[in-house]
């Protein structure tokens, strides 16, 4: 009946800027509006698919964008982007420093050069109970074709000062406005300790490949396999 409190992750900020700043929400509640514009299903497609399905009703995809969190812009910024990403200038009418820019030899022979890596400031402090690290990574599923954050893994349950996150700027050339409160980051929260898992690498039994082809034919139907049998049996 007096179990332990459930787990939690906590965002701090200094005084002045509670109120002032773009609030991290949970994931589920930042979903993009063309997301939720999207039918279940497309009835117009309906003569000639069997089902029409979206990826309203893929619950792998939507998952993805209803796991842990999302950090916010805190502020309104503007990307200029010219010379093919090559030259890039940030501005924003706030009294916080927004971007900064790392070196590029940082990341020298990165995928992404010769873009320059820049910085976003982020202004909130995370919290995390002993044992316990965050992922961030660009937020899934939701691209805003301006820039990408990349990704990384912080000991939040140690770590606790603000963390700030690189970029490349991957928008065309021009001018480019990122409002208050455009998702910035996914933050997941996981245990250290559910991250160790031991890998095997084989070939499958006749009993498994028996029950990968079950699984295969009934994902397709209407009702969704994973929603009924994996999803809502956890």
């Amino acid at each position: 009946m007096f179990g332990r409190p459930a787990p939690r992750i906590e965002f701090l900020c200094a005084p002045e800027n509670l109120g002032v700043i773009a609030e991290p929400v949970p994931a589920r509640d930042a979903l993009p509006d063309w997301f939720r514009r999207l039918p279940a299903v497309d009835k117009e497609r309906l003569s000639v698919t069997d089902n029409a399905l979206t990826v309203k009703r893929c619950m792998p995809f939507l998952d993805a964008m209803n796991t842990g969190w999302v950090l916010p812009l805190a502020a309104t910024v503007r990307i200029e982007i010219a010379d093919g990403g090559q030259t890039v200038n940030s501005g924003w009418d706030f009294d916080r420093t927004m971007v900064s820019q790392h070196h590029p030899y940082q990341v020298a022979g990165h995928p992404m050069s010769p873009r320059p890596p820049g910085k976003f400031h982020n202004h909130w402090a995370i919290r995390t109970p002993p044992g316990w690290s965050c992922l961030f990574v660009p937020p899934l599923n939701r691209p805003n074709g301006v820039v990408e954050v990349a990704a990384g893994v912080v000991d939040t349950d140690a770590y606790h000062a603000l963390i700030h996150f690189p970029f490349f700027a991957i928008g065309s050339d021009g001018l480019h406005t990122l409002e208050k409160g455009t998702p910035l980051v996914q933050v997941i929260p996981f245990r250290r300790q559910d991250a160790r898992l031991e890998g095997i690498v084989r070939a499958e039994t006749p009993a498994e490949a028996a029950e990968r082809e079950r699984i295969h034919r009934a994902t397709g139907t209407a009702d969704g396999w994973y929603r009924k049998e994996a999803r809502e049996r956890r």
